[in-house]
């Protein structure tokens, strides 16, 4: 008896802690650049991880085009560009390829070569950092994560978390 309960106390400690590591988003877990697959507004390029500059601060913004919210951190995206320049801006959509495209088209995001907009085709970025809510902004620096955002952030608080943030 007494060895059936304390087999069965450790299976469950065991259990307990399988389930604790299992809960870690996969990019708590792997804090590099993910590697994503993103069709750009051609149709035909695909932008990767391979395609940016492990070198230069990135940030990853996972948006829908319908989304009030991710318009809004678009426009101050633009508006702060200025700050942004030596940034690389991935913007990724699971939508449908004509909206990201109109949106594309809309925000004149060819304007800014250092935006680079997709579609997330394998829809690989949102379970692999567990969003729950748009935009979400991953940041990283030298390819590592500094933070990751959900909900509008100003551009000085993007810009000042490469400078004081540490990987969270």
């Amino acid at each position: 008896m007494r060895i059936s309960l304390a087999l069965l106390i450790l299976l469950s400690v065991f259990a307990a802690h399988a389930q604790n590591d299992s809960l870690d988003a996969p990019y708590k877990r792997f804090p590099t650049v993910p590697p994503f697959d993103l069709l750009q507004p051609d149709s035909s390029t695909h932008l990767t991880k391979e395609k940016i500059d492990p070198k230069r601060n990135t940030i990853i913004m996972y948006f829908s085009p319908d989304c009030t919210h991710c318009q809004h951190q678009t426009e101050d995206l633009i508006k702060g560009m200025d700050s942004l320049k030596g940034m690389q801006i991935v913007m990724a959509t699971y939508l449908p390829f004509e909206e990201m495209v109109d949106f594309y088209k809309k925000y004149q995001l060819a304007k800014y070569p250092n935006i680079k907009i997709g579609r997330d085709v394998k829809f690989f970025l949102p379970p692999y950092y567990r969003m729950k809510s748009l935009p979400y902004l991953a940041l990283y620096k030298k390819g590592s994560l500094v933070t990751t955002y959900e909900g509008n952030q100003t551009v000085t608080t993007l810009v000042e978390a490469f400078d004081h943030k540490t990987i969270n």
